[in-house]
């Protein structure tokens, strides 16, 4: 039916009681935007934006490096031992970890896509697929190069209040309190009673 009347819309969509035309229209367009698939498109949403495809591309070179390396070593080496992959493939994970953050930074202003949001679940899935199996399946950490630094800071502010307690114990004068007694009358209980008699 050519007819682009609201009325011909309405009687082919609604046409049955579950309305199953209308409700996958619906489902497929707020899973698209929850995806934020947008942000991994042109602005014409013609194909993939530049970044997008130069991050899947490093993403596969990482994976591949992964397989690589791992072949090599089930032969001679034990399981847990992944020190092959973490110095051959630090390279690639670097970069594509930096291409990451760098995407991350473009796009709360607005990348290619020209919507500043979050990235698309592509890229943001295939990041944590590698970041799970750089740290927690090879156990490749980067040694982080402030740890002296932070130790001395953070034990320099721990001892400051033992410093400022123990230097104002120090110089300040300790000075006793002495009690003076008050020099009064004392009452005589005898006397109060004989005036309570009288009164």
């Amino acid at each position: 039916n050519s007819s682009e009347s609201h009325n011909c819309a309405k009687s082919i969509l609604t046409s049955d009681r579950l309305q199953i035309v209308v409700t996958l229209s619906e489902f497929f367009n707020e899973t698209w935007e929850a995806a934020n698939c947008a942000n991994c498109l042109k602005n014409n949403s013609e194909g993939l934006s530049n970044s997008t495809e130069e991050f899947l591309d490093l993403f596969n070179k990482s994976l591949t490096c992964f397989e690589h390396n791992l072949q090599g070593q089930t032969t001679y080496l034990s399981p847990n031992n992944y020190t092959e992959v973490c110095k051959n493939c630090n390279e690639t994970y670097t970069k594509l970890n930096d291409l990451y953050n760098h995407l991350q930074r473009m796009n709360r202003h607005g990348g290619e896509s020209g919507q500043p949001a979050h990235l698309c679940i592509d890229v943001e899935d295939a990041m944590n697929i590698t970041r799970k199996l750089w740290s927690r399946t090879f156990n490749c950490s980067v040694p982080c190069s402030d740890t002296v630094p932070v130790i001395a800071v953070s034990s320099f502010i721990l001892f400051l209040p033992i410093v400022f307690y123990l230097s104002s114990f120090l110089h300040s004068k300790q000075k006793k309190r002495i009690l003076i007694l008050p020099k009064r009358i004392q009452s005589n209980a005898s006397l109060v009673n004989i005036q309570e008699k009288y009164s």
